[in-house]
């Protein structure tokens, strides 16, 4: 039985300890907060809560996993899990409104049909084979498998199958995800619909490669779902998972260092002076462990994938709570596509305070409001993370609010009345929260991109190893336990583990 110190509570770190523990060693988390979760946190005042983090689930097979392997239990005895549908509803710049079905390819082409006109639904559709031969081409190396040694394979190779695009006697193709919109679906309210996928998951779309073409193809073909009570309830379940498997949590736990013994990980260091000693330590994240051992090499120059600056967004949240019933045929999720969606970053990085796209998340849950005349609802933003933008300077983050406040209630008429009191979080509480520089929201790992790969899960520390959404395959819910899965194969069956079969 090894003794595995794990640093950082996050859901990715939570999901390796527990596949640990199971495999007879003993586990450890040191969590600075005094808290679990990572970024699904939740809000709470006056009878509302909220949830500040990811809203929903794509991919819930990866938890359904993780909880059959550790105790073969069903995820859904320890979360009441339910399929959102419609999965969204959309309102575009031009006054123009679709809701999509939830994990139905022909339903949402029927939709766009219908609200957009004859032929953008069949162009979305072709789009998404495409995007479905994306996702073939690219699941296991970048979803299931340790990140390859040759992983340059992956970032020069472009999956996506782009239509030629003819222009001056030029042939080109797609090699971004915005280009995918102006050449192949050719209208702009389907651009914005792709680029609100982007966005959702932390990516400008001008610098994505056209592989994350597999964000949209995710959501339709294994649908949306919502834990009741809140997201948090996930994070919750994780956690006494863990729990009752005899992982140990210390939390107020701040890791100063990481120790060495003969060559290899053998501990940690604690703000407070304590020494603790382990064969393996698992990281929650490279950009951690750099902190963690000044002067040493975290990876050799082909372990590590160069991280693009471009990739790293983060996010404002506004938590409102409203007095009101909330309306019988009110939907959960609802996007409000701003006018310019690539624009939005490039005024953000200029100074200036954009027309935000919106994602309003209005769940049907007693447990979130404190009675039936009452709702909560949370607005999001993608931003530039702090540093690229001030989140700190007087005014600005309620004068972001307003704007995202004014771009809801072009889906929600008379929002701003409703409104009892607001909470406005920035990348500044991101950053205090997880410890992201900047307060970024990791990515998913991308395919044939200039660097949008996340580095390995193994370092060139023997013993060390890296979980969570800053090491592969990346940021998101789904992507955190997979990451978990990965760290727990290699630290149990060693390099020669090739992932999940």
């Amino acid at each position: 039985m090894a003794r595995i110190a794990v640093i950082g509570a996050g859901m990715g770190a939570m999901a390796a300890a527990a596949r640990l523990a199971v495999a007879g060693h003993r586990v450890a988390v040191y969590e600075r907060t005094e808290t679990y979760g990572g970024a699904v946190r939740r809000f709470e005042r006056d009878g509302f809560a909220f949830d500040t983090g990811p809203g929903m689930l794509t991919l819930p097979a990866v938890y359904r996993d993780l909880f059959l392997k550790t105790g073969k239990e069903p995820l859904e005895s320890v979360v009441d899990l339910v399929q959102v549908d419609p999965s969204a509803r959309h309102v575009f710049a031009d006054g123009t409104e679709v809701s999509l079905p939830n994990a139905s390819r022909a339903g949402v082409v029927a939709a766009l049909d219908e609200a957009l006109g004859e032929g953008a639904g069949a162009r979305w559709g072709d789009f998404l084979v495409r995007a479905r031969e994306a996702w073939d081409r690219t699941r296991r190396p970048l979803l299931e498998e340790p990140l390859w040694p040759n992983w340059s394979v992956l970032a020069e190779r472009e999956p996506y199958p782009s239509v030629p695009h003819k222009r001056f006697l030029r042939t080109r193709r797609a090699g971004t995800l915005s280009q995918i919109g102006a050449w192949e679906l050719r209208d702009p309210r389907l651009m914005s619909l792709l680029d609100g996928y982007a966005l959702a998951y932390g990516i400008n779309p001008g610098s994505a490669p056209a592989s994350a073409a597999i964000l949209p193809y995710m959501e339709h073909a294994f649908g949306t779902w919502y834990v009741r009570g809140g997201m948090r309830e996930l994070a919750r379940a994780v956690y006494e998972r863990c729990v009752k498997r005899k992982v140990e949590f210390h939390f107020g736990a701040e890791v100063t260092g990481v120790l060495e013994k003969d060559g290899r990980a053998g501990g940690l260091e604690l703000a407070d002076g304590t020494l603790v000693e382990a064969d393996t330590v698992v990281g929650g994240g490279p950009w951690r462990l750099r902190g963690l051992l000044p002067g040493r090499e975290l990876y050799g120059t082909e372990d590590i994938p160069p991280q693009a600056e471009n990739l790293r967004l983060g996010r404002v949240v506004v938590c409102l709570a409203l007095r009101g019933a909330r309306q019988p045929d009110a939907v959960h999720r609802t996007v409000v596509h701003g006018p310019d969606p690539e624009g939005e970053l490039c005024d953000l990085a200029h100074g200036e305070l954009p027309e935000p796209t919106v994602q309003i998340d209005r769940p049907d849950d007693p447990a979130l409001r404190p009675d039936a005349d009452h709702e909560s609802v949370v607005l999001t933003a993608t931003v530039e993370p702090q540093g690229i933008f001030d989140w700190t300077a007087p005014g600005i983050a309620d004068a972001f609010a307003d704007k995202m406040v004014s771009a809801a209630e072009r889906a929600l008429p008379q929002l701003r009345e409703r409104i009892l009191w607001r909470e406005v979080r920035t990348p500044v509480h991101t950053e205090r929260e997880t410890g992201a520089e900047g307060g970024a929201v990791p990515p998913p790992s991308l395919a044939g991109g200039d660097r949008t790969l996340h580095p390995s899960n193994t370092t060139a520390l023997p013993g060390l190893f890296t979980v969570g959404g800053w090491s592969h395959p990346g940021g998101g819910l789904a992507h955190a336990g997979m990451s978990g899965a990965l760290v727990a194969g290699l630290v149990v069956e060693g390099p020669e583990f090739r992932g999940s079969q």
